[in-house]
Parts: structure tokens; C-alpha cells; sequence
């Protein structure tokens, strides 16, 4: 991957083939897991992550809180997805995202990363892997590359608004 750089008011990446399948592979995997049907997912500690209670103490307002919120919030997401799918090149190549496409990603990114590292078990004490050798190596793989591109997107921004190039 070429790290998120500024281009005017754009920012732009470049993912190979491998990095952008990868993309569209978790996207998927995260709408089936939104889209699902409630008695399919009930439980799921990953849906815990991405819609925690607003009220821990107080299971009814927890409740309250969740009837209020979380048709808009999985909205959001599905809206986060649609944008990310739509500016994911599927055979690599550049990405070129407006402010707001770029915001859109780094929510949605934020998202994948909450939802493969609730997977994973994945704690402060969690290092990246030595050796990708099975699975689950190749899987904290992936939570570390979605970091950095999660972070030179953040960082891409954050030299527009202090006006560098």
C-alpha cells in the first residue's frame, strides 16, 4: 500500500490487489453481520462493540437508549459501507476520497478494526505477529495493516488542516 497522501482537497492511496480484495472481503463480512436477522446475531460480542449500551448501570435505560439510536447508527454504518464499497477500486489501484468519502472511511475502518479485534480477543498487550504463519496470525496481520491505513488517512487529514501538502 502507498500510504494516504493530500492531492488539493482530497487525499489519495494506492492498494494492490491483495490489499483492496481484502477490503471488500471484512466489508462483506461486516454487512452480513448488520444485515442479519436479530435471533441470528443476538449475543454477538462484536454488535455489543459496535452498539454498546448507552447506560451500563441501568439495564432499562440501556433499552431506552438503544431503541433511540440504533436504526439511525446502523444506518450510518450501512451508509459508511456503501461509500467505502463504491470508492474501493476491487482490482487496486488508487483511492481518491473527498473530505467526506474520507470521513466515511474512517469510520467504516474503525468499525472493521472494532469488529476484528473484538474477533481476535485483541487487548493493549496484543503484539503484531513475528511470522504469519496460520490463521489467526494472518488475521492480527490484517487488524495491524487496517491500523495503518486507518492512520495515514488520519494522518493525510491532519496535514491538510495544518495547511501542509
Amino acid at each position: 500500500m502507498r500510504p494516504f497522501r493530500r492531492k488539493g482537497s482530497d487525499v489519495v492511496a494506492r492498494l494492490d490487489l491483495a490489499e483492496a480484495g481484502i477490503i471488500g472481503l471484512l466489508l462483506e463480512q461486516l454487512e452480513q453481520l448488520l444485515e442479519a436477522a436479530e435471533d441470528d446475531v443476538a449475543g454477538d460480542p462484536v454488535l455489543a462493540r459496535l452498539f454498546p449500551d448507552g447506560h451500563r448501570g441501568d439495564p432499562r435505560l440501556a433499552a431506552d437508549y438503544r431503541e433511540l439510536t440504533e436504526s439511525a447508527l446502523r444506518s450510518g454504518k450501512a451508509d459508511d459501507l456503501a461509500t467505502v464499497r463504491a470508492t474501493l477500486p476491487p482490482d487496486g489501484g488508487d483511492v481518491r476520497l473527498d473530505p467526506e468519502q474520507a470521513g466515511a472511511w474512517l469510520r467504516c475502518t474503525n468499525d472493521l478494526r472494532l469488529a476484528l479485534g473484538t474477533r481476535l480477543e485483541i487487548t493493549e498487550d496484543t503484539e503484531p505477529p513475528d511470522e504469519v504463519t496460520g490463521e489467526e496470525s494472518q488475521q492480527l496481520a490484517v487488524y495491524y495493516w487496517l491500523t495503518s491505513v486507518q492512520g495515514s488517512l488520519v494522518d493525510a487529514l491532519a496535514a491538510g488542516r495544518a495547511g501542509r501538502r
